[in-house]
């Protein structure tokens, strides 16, 4: 998508700071319509930085938070929605710096207590089970949802966080540079890769399934079997 007209950029950049100023005087309508705004934009940036719907939820309350405590801070220098993708993103940083902390304690202290026998059986199988597959929806426009954010999640974060905010959000190339802190070039560079190996991932995944596209194994090969061995009889007499 391109930039915005300039009549149009100035328009908003206005709306931002009018915006911004209503909500700075104590205006909570203001800071409602604000957050349902950029929910949508903001969750996908969190969900494809944390890959877990619930910590994007939560990373992105607590960075609305922010914004409510900071917004008088808010020159309209960058749009309101760059901005806030700026906190989103610092936050979730810190929520996965933190956790890196906390899995590698967890990693010492489990290896300790592995080490000393004190583990139980039990707490060790629950280390070690997998995490439960989400359910998969009935109707195929969920399944190719699930899909692709599946495959995505598969992506390197530099190139998912790109396509998210320039592809599914449709930002422009100036305003997701500004979102993430990087030149408009490698924007464009990571954009490019990430669409590449998204496609290539959905190819080989549609390649695989189509394979077994009508298959003829299983309870369908031995009920047609055993039905025309059930005719086989009444064909031959009526032959003859």
């Amino acid at each position: 998508m391109n930039s915005l007209p300039l009549p149009n950029l100035a328009a908003a950049r206005l709306h931002d700071q009018h915006l911004a100023r209503r909500i700075v005087a104590g205006d909570q309508a203001a800071f409602e319509q604000l957050m349902r705004h950029y929910n949508r934009r903001l969750y996908r940036l969190a969900r494809t930085t944390l890959k877990h719907d619930g910590d994007a939820e939560d990373a992105l309350q607590e960075a609305y938070l922010q914004a409510f405590l900071a917004i008088g801070q808010f020159r309209g220098e960058a749009s309101l929605g760059t901005w806030l993708s700026q906190l989103v993103m610092n936050e979730c940083l810190n929520r996965r710096r933190k956790q890196a902390r906390r899995d590698a304690i967890a990693e010492i202290v489990h290896a300790e207590a592995a080490d000393d026998g004190d583990l139980p059986d039990a707490e060790t199988d629950a280390m070690d089970a997998p995490l439960a597959e989400r359910p998969e929806d009935a109707l195929a426009r969920a399944q190719m949802r699930a899909l692709i954010e599946r495959k995505l999640d598969e992506l390197p974060e530099a190139f998912s966080t790109v396509f998210v905010l320039r592809g599914v959000e449709e930002l422009s190339v100036e305003e997701t540079a500004l979102s993430l802190g990087i030149p408009e070039a490698t924007v464009r560079s990571r954009y490019f890769r990430a669409r590449g190996l998204l496609q290539q991932s959905l190819a080989r995944h549609v390649g695989a399934a189509q394979r077994d596209a009508f298959s003829f194994d299983g309870a369908r090969c031995d009920r047609i079997v055993a039905a025309v061995l059930a005719r086989i009889p009444a064909a031959s007499a009526s032959a003859f």
